[in-house]
């Protein structure tokens, strides 16, 4: 943290104190629904990761990111906001409508922290920022900053007349943010502050919309993802409700207020009911936002209406609309979903947030139906898309993510690299809040099966069967393909496990044919227990170990081949006709002008070339690269680390 940030820090702990009993309007269950998800992702908070490739980014995102994010919310007056609109400071408004919501995403970032790693000073700093929010709700619960501080100055321009706006303005959106925040801060410290406040707003909000009242949908979803987990917390069945309202309402037109221009129908999935949609359109990220509230709404209330629609426009995605690198959203102009097989590189818009919303959707469909497939979109845009939008040293981020550049910014978002921040500041705030929380993505359990789906090397206590399964998994993965997963238990435990078999080591780049391996390689995995070579029982992309009573120091090593791996696209895909792209894992690799000095939007990669993978510990701290005797590859996640220049994923041959 930087001084100034831990002075404030230390100043606070001696002047803000927060009661956890002062508030109490809503009794919290002791036992959570019964209908929920078949599979169960075992809590990020038992789970902690330390290996040499995960463990020093979250540090880095605790050290350095959280904090960096908290002064920059300072600086651009999204805190100011709060206070003026609460009556502490005098003031105007200072930036875009939808900057409350910025906050809120990085306290639900830091309360994860806080779940992990006692921080009295974080503790403290997120009291007194509690304190302006709460300060800043009106009497009725509304909390809409940009129109509490100035009504006449709204940027809806309906002066106090609330609600007007939907389409395009972010009142709904915002809260949707403090909803999954408050949770995150009350599961973290036990306090209230932020909880009432949320509690507070959803009840307004529940009586202002709904069959027979407001019948309008947010323009930019995301509180439905927070009604569930509010409704997770205080099984207040009125919050999964109006969240199966707000995902059932979509699509019919009938007291919306839609502008018929920009905003409105196929940009906010507003065209249909999600029950007949079939394809991917519109924005992005309210699309995956979307999707993944619709598939909590179902799991929570058995609804299969969704179903058919989910799956259909799951398939047209990744057969049709995903980027090699895990990333979505063709088009600059709404940042958002092009037509099929358009996947341009150097205009690829692919938003980092957008690659946060496909991530949080896939791990929800596998949770519905236990689909390898589902993973292996996680784990591509986890390692690729996704981590690329923040740096190594994690306070400079990519909004957009090309797969090409010639070292000039298409977007006016600063230089052609990571910028420190940006009036729109959606994607620095959101990674905050998925690194703290990846160690819940690995293991998952239905029954007495234990699915692990990615492999980081961890500690694990793993509830099982009324008994906590304790499990170690070590490994260099994603330079290495070992994996070895150790028994902690003291004392015997029934399990089964399910192993994922990733789609590169099965030999499938991602399901559907919209990219393939061209390469004579078929990777291979072994599987031991204990020492002794067991038949790999591969069922639906998992590695399959029948139940047995497990042990203290029992193990099981996987050992997948990681060769190079050439990939083409699809003949459809224009772009990247008579190109091919370098893949080794998980890992897709691009090729910089400062390995390659001649340049690469113009280099022609030889047939027949042999590729040497090698780890150089020099090289930002330690990184896997690739080199032929025309060529050197990094991964794509590393590029803009070091001289700005032309940088390309697909290449010609």
């Amino acid at each position: 943290m930087h001084h100034n940030f831990l002075f404030r820090l230390i100043c606070l702990l001696t002047l803000v104190s927060c009661s956890t009993d002062e508030q109490t309007k809503t009794t919290l269950p002791e036992q959570p629904s019964t209908l929920d998800y078949p599979i169960t992702p075992v809590a990020f908070t038992a789970v902690n990761i330390n290996d040499n490739f995960w463990a020093p980014r979250l540090e880095t995102n605790r050290k350095v990111t959280i904090p960096y994010d908290f002064e920059k919310g300072e600086e651009t007056g999204r805190h100011r906001n709060f206070a003026i609109a609460g009556g502490l400071e005098e003031g105007e408004f200072e930036g875009i409508f939808y900057n409350d919501s910025d906050v809120f995403k990085v306290i639900e970032g830091a309360s994860y922290s806080l779940q992990v790693h006692d921080d009295p000073e974080l503790d403290a700093y997120l009291d007194d920022l509690i304190h302006k929010i709460a300060s800043a709700q009106e009497e009725d619960g509304y909390l809409y900053t940009n129109r509490t501080i100035d009504p006449s100055k709204a940027a809806d321009g309906a002066g106090e007349e609330r609600w007007t706006s939907l389409v395009q303005h972010h009142e709904l959106y915002n809260v949707g943010h403090l909803y999954e925040a408050a949770v995150a801060h009350y599961q973290a410290t036990g306090k209230r502050t932020l909880l009432d406040v949320a509690i507070k707003n959803a009840d307004l909000i529940d009586s202002v919309f709904g069959p027979g009242k407001n019948m309008g949908v947010p323009g930019h979803q995301e509180i439905e993802i927070g009604l569930v987990k509010l409704f997770r917390l205080t099984e207040e069945k009125r919050y999964l409700d109006l969240a199966k309202f707000f995902v059932d309402q979509r699509g019919n037109a009938q007291g919306h207020n839609l502008d018929n221009g920009k905003y409105s129908g196929k940009y906010q999935q507003d065209h249909k009911l999600l029950k007949d949609q079939e394809e991917a359109v519109g924005h992005a990220v309210r699309a995956g936002y979307f999707y993944s509230g619709a598939t909590d709404v179902a799991a929570l209330t058995g609804d299969t209406a969704y179903d058919g629609a989910l799956d259909k426009i799951w398939e047209d995605i990744v057969h049709q609309k995903i980027y090699l690198t895990g990333g979505i959203g063709a088009e600059p102009q709404h940042e958002g979903f092009g037509p099929d097989y358009e996947l341009p590189n150097a205009t690829a818009y692919t938003e980092t947030c957008a690659a946060i919303a496909l991530m949080l959707w896939n791990h929800r469909m596998f949770l519905k139906s236990g689909e390898v497939k589902y993973m292996d979109v996680f784990e591509r845009t986890l390692y690729n898309g996704f981590l690329a939008g923040v740096s190594l040293e994690g306070n400079t981020f990519f909004y957009p993510n090309p797969l090409e550049t010639d070292g000039i910014d298409k977007f006016n978002h600063g230089v052609c690299g990571r910028s420190p921040w940006f009036n729109t500041s959606c994607c620095p705030v959101n990674v905050v809040r998925i690194m703290p929380s990846l160690p819940g993505y690995i293991y998952s359990t239905k029954g007495n099966e234990v699915y692990v789906n990615l492999y980081i090397g961890s500690e694990a206590d793993i509830p099982l069967n009324d008994q906590i399964f304790k499990l170690s998994q070590t490994t260099n993965y994603p330079w290495d393909g070992r994996v070895e997963l150790a028994v902690l238990s003291e004392k015997s435990i029934d399990a089964s496990f399910k192993l994922r078999v990733p789609g590169w080591a099965r030999n499938e780049v991602l399901d559907g044919d919209l990219y393939q391996y061209i390469d004579n390689e078929n990777p291979s995995f072994s599987v031991l227990v204990n020492g002794q070579e067991s038949k790999a029982n591969v069922e639906n992309g998992y590695i399959f170990i029948e139940n047995k009573a497990w042990q203290k120091g029992d193990k099981i090593v996987i050992t997948f081949d990681m060769p190079v791996r050439k990939v083409k696209s699809h003949e459809l895909v224009e772009a990247n006709i008579g190109k091919i792209a370098i893949e080794r894992g998980p890992l897709v690799y691009c090729a910089e002008q400062v390995d390659n000095p001649d340049g690469v939007l113009n280099m022609i990669i030889p047939e027949g070339e042999d590729y040497i993978f090698t780890y150089d510990e020099s090289l930002l701290g330690g990184l896997g690269k690739i080199s032929s005797p025309t060529l050197t590859v990094v991964p794509y996640y590393a590029w803009a680390h070091r001289e700005i220049g032309e940088m390309a994923v697909w290449l010609k041959r």
